[in-house]
């Protein structure tokens, strides 16, 4: 399957594809360089932090909601510098 990549590098995931693998908006993609190919993987990380979570002692959803707050911030960090 062939894409265009944009000015800034952005490239659009086809919406059969998104579908398919389940991807949604703000979802953190992995990108891997191997050779001269560029591997995208859709990862789950609240599953994957659920799963590692079991048997603790913590409130998940409390663990994601500070998780995506301090991510906010971050992103509000890296678009206020010029």
């Amino acid at each position: 399957m062939k894409v265009r990549m944009g000015k800034r590098g952005v490239i659009v995931v086809p919406k059969a594809v998104r579908e398919r693998l389940g991807l949604k908006e703000g979802m953190v993609l992995e990108l891997e360089v191997k050779g001269d190919e560029l591997v995208l993987r859709a990862k789950d990380l609240w599953a994957e932090l659920r799963a590692r979570g079991e048997g603790t002692k913590f409130d998940v959803d409390i663990f994601e909601r500070e998780l995506d707050e301090a991510e906010d911030k971050w992103f509000e960090r890296r678009v206020e510098k010029p």
